[in-house]
């Protein structure tokens, strides 16, 4: 039996030489997003994706694209990514990050955007949850953004529980991002996450093909890992 949770690619560890075909390949095998991570090396140690990146992405494909802004005071710059961006896309923010994060998300929102938060493991979802009423999706993060080497942190657990009960109330989405390993998948997929970012822990860098993956995936049959080795861009996913 096929689950029905979302499976989204985390186009920072895909090959940007040739990332035409990287992005055919992964809309052909039946991804259901694009993840961008956007980072400025301010809010986040780390820089990545640019706007450039994500404007070539959403050129190539028309699959949804989930934007990561890990930058500081994105209503400074939201509008250069929103005039890029297609009604459907979704635009994470996080709340640290901007003075009126509700007034970011209100912006996204009159733009025809879905509007994100993501939730860091050490931020209290009970400093969200006024927000959680004006968003589509909160985007868990296992990990702390950004930062290089980052292991899966154990108390994500309760935060998803509790996150997975507001939802019943609420109506948003839910989605895991970081160290998105298969013991993630099978423990939280049944639990009833909406989606996960895969990155080289279970998509890119790996022998079997794209379409296999994912389908094995989507079935939480994970065989295909049995002989493959992790690529190095985990350590800077966030």
């Amino acid at each position: 039996m096929t689950n029905t949770f979302s499976l989204c690619a985390s186009m920072m560890c895909a090959d940007f030489g040739n990332l035409e075909r990287e992005v055919k390949e992964l809309e052909a095998a039946g991804i259901d997003s694009f993840h961008i991570d956007i980072m400025d090396g301010r809010y986040v140690q780390n820089f990545a994706m640019s706007l450039y990146d994500m404007t070539v992405i959403a050129k190539l494909s028309r699959r949804p694209l989930d934007v990561h802004l890990m930058i500081e005071h994105p209503r400074n710059n939201i509008d250069m990514f929103l005039a890029h961006l297609r009604p459907g896309d979704t635009v994470y923010i996080h709340p640290e990050a901007e003075y009126h994060p509700s007034a970011t998300l209100q912006k996204i929102s009159e733009a025809g955007m879905y509007p994100g938060i993501a939730i860091n493991p050490g931020t209290s979802v009970e400093t969200i949850k006024e927000m959680l009423r004006i968003v589509d999706s909160v985007l868990v993060m296992a990990v702390n953004p950004g930062n290089a080497s980052q292991v899966f942190l154990p108390f994500v657990h309760e935060k998803v529980e509790t996150l997975l009960e507001l939802r019943k109330q609420m109506g948003f989405k839910l989605f895991w991002d970081g160290a998105c390993g298969k013991e993630r998948i099978e423990e939280f997929a049944p639990q009833g996450i909406d989606g996960f970012v895969l990155g080289t822990t279970l998509l890119f860098g790996k022998k079997t093909s794209y379409e296999e993956i994912i389908k094995t995936t989507r079935k939480m049959d994970f065989s295909y890992l049995d002989n493959e080795k992790t690529a190095a861009c985990d350590d800077y996913k966030s």
